[in-house]
């Protein structure tokens, strides 16, 4: 005898804090990489963040709203991934308005969790970069810690430009000046925000979330693909003035923003074809950017932007219904 029931058919004894949690785990090795080259402070402005944005949740949804949420850790994973997107030298107050932004205008006031339309951390990490882009964009300068000693006095800051800085400012060849680039922005020892500073840390969270079937391959491969190839077609192009693909795709937060943030469940497409078009679509925006626009780092904007298609792209591409014939010639 079958049992029939209405859907949805939950088939994994999964929960929201246990996705979540593994979120979490996924981003202890950028975590431990930003500790590592920035100290302390680091770890102030992550825990500190992620406390605002628990407070929040707490306030807002617990004793406004009476909605009981904050045990699901999802305010804890918008916290760590709104660090993720500060430059460690970035002050308390802005740490705040941020985790407000982020939960009580991007999450709650969408009906929370589920609902919200756009990545919370990553419209927190806008609205400050917007409102206040000198503090947004000074950069502590990376100092590999090696003892207890250096870990406290790291907190005096000194103040260095990021290789995408770089870039728009001097060029393409005073960027490869720098010694060691590549393996500087491969396993983490560049300015720039906490998360996006080694790839090697961000792929190994990655493939964990990946293994615990939390992600697909779909989003971020082509997101780094489309990356890839627009900055391979103007680097051949015109060498002396286009970086090369390789270091568009280490640099900035085209890693971060491909693997833990344009995969958010919430926010990105539920078809495979939708997350593919969602991928390229976030790629080619972030190079248009990077290539022509303002700022030199586009992929905040570029995830934000496609968030608003998705529900026209799950629309496009939704399978067709069981039962059910497409008519031809409006028949």
């Amino acid at each position: 005898m079958f049992e029939v029931t209405s859907s949805p058919h939950i088939q994994k004894h999964e929960t929201v804090r246990c996705v979540m949690r593994d979120v979490l785990l996924a981003l202890m090795p950028a975590a431990f990489v930003a500790v590592l080259v920035f100290g302390l402070r680091a770890l102030y402005t992550m825990l500190l963040t992620t406390a605002f944005c628990i407070i929040f949740e707490y306030i807002f949804n617990h004793l406004i709203l009476k909605k009981k949420t904050i045990n699901d850790l999802s305010a804890a994973v918008t916290g760590l991934l709104l660090a993720m997107n500060l430059p460690s030298n970035a002050p308390w107050w802005i740490m705040a308005i941020g985790a407000f932004v982020a939960i009580v205008i991007a999450k709650i006031s969408f009906g929370g969790l589920g609902n919200n339309p756009f990545n919370p951390a990553l419209v927190g990490r806008v609205v400050l970069l917007i409102s206040w882009p000198s503090i947004m964009t000074t950069w502590q300068k990376p100092q590999i810690i090696l003892s207890i000693k250096e870990l406290f006095s790291n907190f005096d800051v000194v103040t260095a430009a990021t290789p995408l800085s770089i870039l728009q400012e001097r060029g393409v060849t005073e960027l490869m000046k720098t010694d060691h680039l590549y393996a500087k922005l491969f396993f983490g020892y560049c300015g720039g925000s906490l998360g996006e500073i080694s790839a090697f840390a961000l792929i190994i969270g990655g493939i964990y979330l990946f293994m615990r079937g939390h992600i697909t391959w779909h989003i971020p491969l082509t997101f780094i693909g489309s990356v890839f190839l627009i900055g391979l077609i103007f680097h051949i192009s015109d060498p002396a003035r286009y970086a090369d693909p390789i270091f568009h795709i280490l640099s900035g937060g085209v890693m971060l923003g491909a693997i833990f943030m344009a995969t958010d469940m919430v926010t990105s497409p539920l078809t495979n074809k939708g997350m593919i078009i969602f991928g390229i679509g976030c790629g080619i925006i972030t190079m248009i950017i990077r290539l022509f626009g303002a700022y030199p780092e586009g992929v905040s904007f570029s995830i934000l932007i496609m968030n608003a298609f998705t529900p026209l792209i799950d629309k496009l591409t939704a399978p067709q219904r069981y039962g059910f014939t497409k008519k031809i010639g409006g028949k």
